[in-house]
């Protein structure tokens, strides 16, 4: 017979969002790998108050954001099938929503450290984009889809994206949908380093332990100037990436993208 122990170990394990501590360092792990960790409702419900009780947390140094299984960081959330499913204000709330988690998590006084371990897509990259900084294993790779959607990252990836890689090479990735191996990651600055997939996690707990033994005081500090630095412009990019999202869910292009995915043809966009 199962012990009262037992099950709740087990439904901690089957949570959606996963939370551990090594001694300064906190891991947060996305914990739907079959369904490619998708951004899903209950991922976002379960993430927020992780997210709130670190900003409280005084002991953590640096958090790891990571996927688990062997394939996907995040698959992001959309697809023209699930946004064809969902009432149009539905999944403006709930895309708003995840915007203000990843502000909030921007916000954390830790480092906070992405570690791609597989593919991530849309809301996935935007997860990441709101960590301090990425490192991927050789089979990650990043994409923006929302453009052959008919649309624009809602969860602040244009707002950040240019300031990781460049304003160019951030509307070339925004606007063409295409796939990023792991290597143009770390040429074109999206991640710090690459490693063999199977040592990722060890090497960036490497690198949080040394981070984790400095000065606190120095950490945050840092943190704190570097983000006031960009916090002017960013501030108005989400406030204006918010509003153009929103706007967009009620367009004719998002509904042609959803109509000619179930037609199994290419959607014919108007720009209204």
């Amino acid at each position: 017979m199962t012990s009262a122990a037992t099950a709740t170990t087990d439904a901690a394990r089957d949570a959606p969002v996963l939370f551990e501590r090594d001694g300064k360092i906190a891991v947060i792990t996305l914990n739907r790998p079959a369904e490619g960790n998708r951004w899903r409702r209950e991922m976002l419900y379960a993430f927020e108050p992780v997210v709130e009780a670190l900003h409280r947390d005084e002991e953590t140094r640096v958090v790891i954001v990571r996927g688990a299984g062997e394939e996907y960081f995040s698959w992001g959330a959309f697809d023209p099938a699930i946004r064809g499913a969902m009432d149009k204000q539905e999944i403006v709330d709930f895309v708003l929503r995840g915007a203000r988690l990843r502000d909030s998590l921007e916000m954390l006084p830790q480092i906070v450290i992405a570690a791609l371990n597989g593919k991530a897509r849309g809301n996935g990259v935007e997860l990441s984009l709101a960590c301090d900084m990425r490192f991927v294993s050789e089979r990650a790779t990043i994409s923006f889809p929302e453009a052959d959607m008919g649309g624009i990252p809602g969860g602040g990836g244009p707002a950040r994206l240019p300031s990781v890689v460049g304003r160019a090479r951030a509307l070339e990735l925004l606007c063409s949908g295409r796939e990023v191996g792991a290597e143009e990651m770390v040429r074109i600055g999206f991640a710090l380093a690459a490693y063999p997939h199977e040592r990722l996690m060890e090497e960036v707990m490497a690198f949080a332990r040394n981070i984790a033994e400095k000065g606190p005081i120095a950490l945050r500090g840092a943190k704190r100037v570097a983000h006031t630095r960009l916090a002017p412009g960013l501030r108005e990019a989400r406030q204006l990436s918010d509003e153009i999202r929103s706007r967009l869910e009620w367009s004719h292009d998002v509904d042609e993208a959803i109509a000619a995915h179930r037609e199994g043809r290419k959607p014919r966009f108007t720009g209204k």
